[in-house]
């Protein structure tokens, strides 16, 4: 069977699925999947050098604000 996000299982019922993948220098670019949706990644072209972070509602599951933020620059 398939499984949000490309999990191994299911979560449980009242528990999110997410899958964060980190990237690999500027080869494979870092990318974020929640609840079955991607919401950054380079397709979408939201992310960004450092660290990538979605703000998502804990209660609602809703995707308040994506940004990332250069540690290598100041």
């Amino acid at each position: 069977p398939r499984h949000k996000c490309g999990n191994q299982k299911s979560c449980p019922q009242n528990y999110f699925a997410f899958k964060i993948i980190s990237g690999a220098a500027n080869v494979v670019g870092p990318s974020i999947c929640f609840e079955d949706s991607v919401l950054m990644s380079s397709v979408k072209n939201n992310i960004g050098r450092g660290l990538n972070i979605a703000l998502v509602n804990g209660t609602t599951g809703q995707l308040l604000k994506t940004d990332a933020f250069d540690m290598y620059s100041g």
